[in-house]
């Protein structure tokens, strides 16, 4: 297996924009962590007044360690090094915030954008404005050319190389969402992004609810989240491209006000490689 092979396409500060992990024997599986990257470039400049705790909101919070043990099981395994906050690979290329961006009609970006979370976010996971300046068009672009548009590339490449080997692609996009978000501590712990059937198999969702139910968590389908960006646009199973998102509570394993891993880190960590281990098995 070769651990955490970082790509040339980085940030223009001489950060690597993501890694990618391939098993000895990469199987259909391709498991991606687009929001759990930690780098903030010095170029993002952020408002100086801006408390890190807001900064650091946006985070898909040690997501990527904790499906670390796909690799062992034959997932390739596609993990962001640079933050939300800088580059949002979990969203189109046009959704692009006018009111962040000199030189944009207003409303041509789409409604995330319009709310501020738009592929260059305005505002921070808790709702602060993320700048004290805005951005002009030739930065903005530059920005995506140099992560997002390597990213999708990879993971274009990495889907149709195992669905040329195995006759199908599963992306599951690996994210994390804050208890408030989640409906509070009695919400659910695992949220399966299917687009309400249309993105993979019922066989991948159905499997993936069992197994994470088999743990004691409360599992719900399509809801607050459905699945994004890049699940809508993996997700053509007549042409063997399947995709599915998952959403894990943070109150599962993660203190968000310390924001250190919380005394749930250990058992969330073995279950989830349980459901992993479970999934890829039997797809082998």
């Amino acid at each position: 297996m070769d651990d955490d092979e970082p790509m040339n396409a980085g940030d223009g500060n001489g950060e690597a924009a993501f890694s990618i992990v391939r098993p000895d024997a990469p199987g259909s599986f391709v498991f991606a962590s687009p929001h759990s990257g930690r780098i903030y470039p010095a170029d993002l400049a952020p408002d100086p007044d801006l408390p890190r705790s807001s900064l650091e909101s946006a985070e898909d919070a040690r997501v990527d360690a904790l499906i670390g043990s796909g690799a062992s099981h034959g997932a390739v395994l596609l993990l962001a090094r640079l933050a939300r906050v800088y580059v949002d690979l979990n969203r189109g290329p046009d959704e692009l915030d006018p009111r962040l961006i000199e030189g944009l009609a207003p409303g041509g970006g789409g409604p995330r954008a319009e709310a501020g979370y738009g592929v260059l976010p305005r505002l921070s996971g808790d709702g602060r404005p993320l700048y004290a300046r805005t951005l002009d068009l030739a930065e903005a672009r530059a920005r995506l050319e140099r992560v997002h548009t390597p990213y999708h590339a990879a993971l274009d490449a990495l889907m149709r190389t195992a669905r040329a080997r195995h006759g199908r692609a599963v992306l599951v996009d690996w994210h994390s969402m804050p208890a408030r978000a989640a409906g509070g501590a009695r919400g659910p712990d695992v949220v399966l992004g299917d687009r309400h059937g249309s993105s993979c198999s019922a066989e991948i969702t159905r499997g993936l609810r069992r197994r994470f139910e088999a743990l004691g968590w409360r599992v719900a389908l399509n809801a607050p989240y459905a699945g994004g960006w890049t699940t809508q646009r993996w997700g053509r199973p007549d042409e063997g491209f399947h995709a599915i998102q998952v959403e894990l509570n943070r109150a599962l394993y993660f203190d968000e006000a310390a924001r250190t891993p919380g005394p749930g880190w250990s058992r969330t960590g073995k279950g989830v490689a349980r459901v992993i281990a479970g999934l890829l098995t039997d797809a082998s």
